[in-house]
């Protein structure tokens, strides 16, 4: 779609609807939106192109908004191909184009195209450098490892846009969640999953881009992925805050099972509805059945964790082990943790469970820990009952 934002600056993104993972692992049953921005002034900026999946649609939608005029630069904020599929072929449809990056971009492109010498259309840019296009000037700052080493964002000093690269971008299509923050009305429930199964490990490099961007007069945000920020810029900032510095967004339980024949499962759902017996905020989700990023996003939006496994193969059912695998990963700490173990005759599962959070930064393990021997029995109810207390 072509939408205008400002009197010069064009939403030129599409929405990918058949797509059903994105990064080949994340469902996204609402779609993806691959956002691409044009500004035009004396000078003309691209900033980003799109997936390859959407190569069609973008390319016809640039050409309209160009209406007959070249473009100057196009802007690489980050080199992922979903959002520099089509680098190559503009630099060869436009022989004047420059690209506009930091020097790592400008490596990694080459590396993605192999043989197409990047570096000598290549203007490389570094932390406060700024690119005049007329009335518009645009000023660059380096944000490595948000997600990528390569990133940058950039700030549109008359307009005081941010272009944010992934940072503040959410899973789903424009098409459904709507184009701007006044129609998309749960913004944070699949900027959460993004963040934390994205960008999660990464809490320090984005508290440092939080602290540089903060010094600025920031109207809209222009994100790779989901709505344009404006009305709401204080309240996603403060998420993002929140989230990046590995702190609890909401009081509450997630309860994550891995049940095998089903005794573990009634475990959980047991000690799930003595916590709403207590109103204690909390979800249940099923790790055989459920995406596990999913359960990330609500292990670190809770304070407290349950984990609830069968014993395995002297260890952990794979789908626990799966999301102490995504956790730890992601850095996931500051949480108090209980756990749940069901073994018929040799219970393994919750050392295998603390031996995997062992290296993971202050978790509290909730003791005494839970022991089922195949079903539930009168003693491990009264534990449940304890557990719902302590929690």
């Amino acid at each position: 779609m072509i939408k205008p934002i400002t009197k010069d600056l064009y939403y030129i993104g599409v929405d990918d609807t058949t797509i059903d993972l994105f990064e080949s692992q994340y469902p996204v049953p609402e779609g993806m939106s691959y956002n691409s921005y044009l500004l035009l002034d004396s000078k003309i900026a691209i900033f980003d192109t799109t997936d390859a999946r959407t190569v069609e649609q973008w390319g016809e939608q640039l050409t309209k908004a160009l209406d007959g005029r070249k473009p100057d630069y196009l802007i690489v904020h980050h080199v992922e191909p979903d959002h520099s599929a089509l680098a190559m072929k503009l630099l060869e449809q436009y022989p004047g184009l420059t690209v506009v990056a930091s020097q790592k971009a400008v490596q990694l492109l080459s590396q993605f195209f192999p043989g197409f010498d990047f570096a000598s259309r290549a203007m490389v840019v570094r932390e406060g450098d700024e690119l005049c296009l007329g009335e518009h000037t645009l000023r660059f700052i380096m944000a490595p490892m948000v997600h990528w080493p390569e990133v940058m964002v950039s700030y549109d000093t008359k307009d005081q846009t941010l272009f944010s690269a992934d940072a503040f971008g959410k899973f789903g299509a424009l098409s459904v969640s709507g184009f701007t923050d006044q129609e998309d009305t749960d913004w944070a429930c699949e900027a959460r999953r993004y963040y934390f199964n994205i960008c999660g490990k990464y809490g320090v490099p984005v508290q440092t881009l939080l602290r540089k961007v903060s010094a600025l007069d920031v109207k809209r945000i222009c994100p790779l992925h989901g709505p344009v920020l404006a009305d709401t810029i204080a309240d996603c900032v403060a998420l993002y805050s929140t989230w990046s510095a590995y702190q609890a967004e909401k009081k509450g339980v997630l309860i994550a099972h891995a049940s095998i024949h089903g005794g573990t499962a009634q475990a959980a759902q047991m000690l799930a509805t003595m916590l709403e017996q207590r109103g204690i905020d909390h979800s249940v989700i099923d790790l055989c059945r459920e995406d596990v990023s999913y359960a990330v996003e609500d292990a670190f939006m809770f304070d407290r964790v349950v984990l609830a496994a069968s014993s395995y193969d002297s260890g952990v059912f794979p789908p626990m082990q799966n999301l102490i695998h995504h956790l730890t990963a992601k850095n996931w700490q500051n949480k108090n943790v209980a756990i749940i173990e069901n073994g018929s005759w040799a219970p393994s599962a919750a050392k295998t469970i603390k031996d995997m959070l062992a290296n993971a930064k202050n978790i509290n393990i909730i003791e005494p820990v839970i022991t089922i021997k195949s079903r539930l029995s009168d003693e491990n109810i009264q534990q449940l009952e304890m557990l719902s207390q302590t929690i």
